[in-house]
């Protein structure tokens, strides 16, 4: 399911991935389609979305029972085969047991899209779902969400409390500008 324990962290039977590779996924992805995004403001995914868009991504949500509306001003799509390109990530904000067929539907639309990695949110993990991309291949994450992996890096979580692991006084720079999401 997932590379070797990395050192340091607790072995959960969770996925793991290194710092490296989350970074770098967050660096070169432009456009990510939602798979599962809502337009009520009390969602996760509506959250994540509204995030996201604020850091410059572009988010193209996908819900079929919103197909055609807009959330958060961007137009909605049923499914991905009618999302237009290019899409770098898809990130699935549904639960696990939905996961394999919206990896299919990824790994049918991939070359039209470009789409480079699977991303499944927290508490969505998928064997089947990670093989199916995994195969056609694409990265894949599971269990983490891009907005706290983005805060997590930019320093922006580090404002909040959260162990960064580094222990000083001075604002970390934002995303592109300093933290450890700057590029060198």
């Amino acid at each position: 399911m997932n590379g070797p324990p990395i050192e340091g962290v607790a072995d959960l039977g969770l996925p793991q991935y290194p710092d490296t590779l989350i970074k770098s996924i967050l660096r070169s992805v432009k456009t990510i389609a939602m798979v599962g995004a809502s337009g009520n403001d009390i969602r996760p995914s509506y959250f994540a979305m509204m995030y996201l868009l604020n850091k410059g991504y572009k988010i193209i949500p996908v819900n079929p029972g919103m197909a055609g509306k807009q959330i958060l001003g961007q137009t909605v799509y049923g499914g991905l085969k009618d999302v237009p390109a290019p899409v770098d990530m898809v990130d699935i904000f549904r639960e696990a047991q939905y996961a394999p067929d919206i990896a299919r539907e990824t790994v049918a639309e991939k070359d039209r899209l470009g789409v480079k990695v699977l991303w499944m949110q927290l508490g969505v993990i998928s064997p089947e779902a990670e093989k199916i991309a995994q195969d056609a291949g694409l990265t894949v994450i599971m269990n983490r969400c891009p907005k706290i992996e983005h805060g997590r890096f930019s320093g922006e979580i580090g404002w909040m409390g959260v162990n960064r692991k580094v222990i000083d006084n001075r604002k970390p720079s934002l995303f592109g500008k300093g933290g450890s999401l700057r590029n060198n």
